[in-house]
């Protein structure tokens, strides 16, 4: 895949750190506030994105419902197999090589390796596990580097498998959540742009939300101009921006109206194909963007612009 560059960003972050683990060396989370967003990233659960609000808020636009909420780094690799006598889950069965940055089905959480944090950057980098396995760890290390601007974050992530299984198979390709990322089902309307004319500031589309209980979640292929966002009524919420990619899948699951700890969610995940190997190194950037519609076009816009001049 084509890597975009990552370009230092110089910001003000105030780096805050609260809570502690079983282990007095780790915190629970690290956190970030440049006095537009608040970040928080979730150290018992791998280090994924817990909580996203505005400076002074406190109404979290992330669910953390259970460990395959939050926002988070999920990969697929492999067919699908049915391992439900080595304990998988026979509501994920049959399921491919899945390596999810929370924790699996059961709720055992990954593992925390290493984490920095300085006036620029949020670091953390995880065992991952299978998430339809019963505290199965992963053969491979999850990194993510976040990095606040403004009312967006930028977050790089990667994948380096050391797998030494033989039953998943190899050249496979399946669809990869770049990221997955879960909003609050407050948030309830979808929007995004998927015509011929893209970066044009045509009218956005307000697509039908599918709910899961249709089967699957809605399929959004054509999305031209890389990002979805789910907002509340006043069209004031979150944006997520891949520019790699054109594919998305979006929808709800159960009824609009929760909060992070709820049952319901909203859901959005830019979704790209690739085959993931035993060895393979996987990198990807995206952008997370809170505020009005508009505002998150803008914001799309100008990425897109910074983008096409390199």
């Amino acid at each position: 895949m084509r890597l975009i560059v990552m370009k230092t960003i110089l910001f003000l972050i105030i780096p805050i750190v609260i809570g502690f683990s079983d282990s007095l060396a780790q915190p629970a989370e690290i956190i970030s506030d440049n006095g537009k967003l608040k970040i928080k990233l979730d150290l018992t659960r791998g280090g994924a994105i817990s909580y996203v609000s505005l400076s002074g808020s406190d109404e979290n636009l992330v669910n953390i419902y259970d460990e395959g909420r939050y926002i988070q780094q999920s990969y697929y690799a492999g067919k699908r197999l049915d391992r439900k006598s080595e304990g998988q889950s026979q509501y994920w069965s049959p399921w491919p090589w899945n390596p999810i940055q929370v924790g699996d089905y059961y709720r055992n959480r990954a593992k925390i390796l290493d984490y920095k944090q300085n006036e620029e950057t949020l670091y953390v980098k995880c065992i991952p596990m299978l998430w339809d396995m019963n505290n199965v760890p992963a053969e491979a290390v999850i990194e993510q580097w976040t990095f606040l601007d403004g009312s967006s974050i930028k977050v790089h992530n990667k994948l380096t498998c050391s797998r030494t299984d033989t039953i998943y198979g190899e050249n496979i390709p399946n669809d990869q959540e770049l990221p997955a990322v879960y909003p609050i089902s407050k948030l309830k309307n979808l929007f995004t742009y998927s015509g011929r004319k893209p970066f044009s500031n045509e009218p956005v589309e307000n697509p039908k939300v599918v709910n899961l209980s249709s089967g699957f979640w809605g399929r959004y292929n054509s999305v031209t101009e890389h990002w979805m966002a789910f907002t509340d009524n006043n069209k004031w919420g979150i944006g997520i921006y891949n520019p790699n990619c054109t594919n998305f899948l979006a929808g709800m699951s159960g009824e609009p109206g929760g909060d992070a700890f709820a049952k319901s969610t909203s859901y959005i995940a830019p979704v790209k194909v690739e085959a993931l190997n035993k060895n393979s190194v996987y990198e990807y950037d995206y952008y997370i963007i809170v505020g009005s519609v508009e505002g998150i076009r803008t914001k799309v816009y100008q990425l897109h612009n910074i983008q096409s001049d390199h």
